[in-house]
C-alpha cells in the first residue's frame, strides 16, 4: 500500500502510511475551502496522531474534537501542548511526554514507524478559548519534518516567511515532499515561497495557506512562476481541497 496525502485546504492535511496509520496535520477541517469538511469530519473515526505547527485558531481547528473522539495521541512542541490541554481541554492522556518535543529535537512515534522533528517558523502562537477572549501563551511556532519509516519524508511549513536557516533542512533531510505556505499576508507570498523551495530543494512542493480568506491573495500560478524564475527542479503538484494523492514507499 502506498502512502496517501489528503489536502483539506488551508493548512490541513492527512496522511496515511502504508500500515495504516491515520496523521492528522493542523486539522481545520470545517475551513471555508473545503466544501466537504463537514462531513469529512464526521466520518473520522480513526486517527492516531494529531500534529500540530502552532496555535491560531486555524491550525488548532478541529483538533480537540477530533482527539476526544478518536483517541488521538497530540504531537507539539511543549508549550502548545501545556496549552491545548489547560486552556482548550484537550485530553491530558493523549499529551504525554511521548508526543511532545521542541526545536531541533527528534521523536521516534508509532512504536518506530515514523519521526518527527520539531523546525523553526517565524510567525507567532496564542490560542484563544473563546473568540472574544484574550490571547494566551502557546509556545513557539514550528515546522515539522515527518519521516515515515517505509515511506516519503514531508515538510510542513507551518505559517512562516522565508528565512536562511530553511537550507539547513537539507543538510539533515532529503525532503520528498513540501507543504508550503504561499498566501502572503500573514506568511510568505508566492515569491518568497519559491526562494524557500530552492533553499531546500524538495523533490515535491504542494501550496498551502492561500485562498481561504480574500487577505490571503497568492496564488499557485504566481508561485509557479516564482519556481520558474529561480529554475527550481522541485515538482510543483497543486491541489484542490479535498484531493486525496498516492505517494510511492522507499
Amino acid at each position: 500500500m502506498e502512502t496517501q496525502l489528503t489536502w483539506y485546504g488551508h493548512a490541513a492535511f492527512k496522511i496515511e502510511t502504508s500500515t495504516g496509520k491515520v496523521l492528522l496535520i493542523d486539522p481545520w477541517i470545517e475551513n471555508p475551502a473545503f466544501t466537504g469538511g463537514k462531513a469529512e469530519l464526521a466520518n473520522l473515526s480513526h486517527v492516531d496522531l494529531i500534529f500540530l505547527t502552532h496555535g491560531h485558531a486555524d491550525h488548532v481547528g478541529n483538533t480537540v474534537e477530533i482527539g476526544k473522539r478518536t483517541g488521538a495521541s497530540l504531537v507539539s512542541n511543549f508549550d502548545l501542548n501545556a496549552a491545548m490541554v489547560s486552556l482548550l481541554g484537550y485530553p491530558e492522556s493523549q499529551a504525554g511526554n511521548e508526543t511532545i518535543g521542541h526545536l531541533g529535537g527528534e521523536l521516534s512515534l508509532l512504536d518506530g514507524e515514523l519521526k518527527v522533528q520539531f523546525v523553526p517558523a517565524w510567525h507567532g502562537s496564542s490560542i484563544q478559548r473563546e473568540k472574544n477572549a484574550a490571547p494566551a501563551y502557546a509556545g513557539t511556532p514550528t515546522g515539522l519534518i515527518i519521516m515515515l519509516s517505509n515511506g516519503p519524508t514531508f515538510y510542513h511549513t507551518g505559517d512562516t516567511d522565508l528565512f536562511s536557516d530553511m537550507a539547513l533542512v537539507k543538510r539533515f533531510h532529503k525532503i520528498d515532499v513540501m507543504l508550503i505556505c504561499i498566501g502572503d499576508h500573514f506568511t510568505m507570498g508566492p515569491a518568497r515561497a519559491a526562494e524557500a523551495v530552492k533553499l531546500v530543494a524538495p523533490k515535491t512542493v504542494i501550496p498551502m495557506h492561500y485562498g481561504t480568506f480574500p487577505a490571503l491573495t497568492g496564488t499557485p500560478e504566481l508561485f509557479e512562476r516564482e519556481l520558474k524564475k529561480r529554475k527550481s527542479k522541485s515538482k510543483l503538484h497543486v491541489l484542490k481541497a479535498g484531493d486525496t494523492i498516492a505517494l510511492p514507499s522507499h
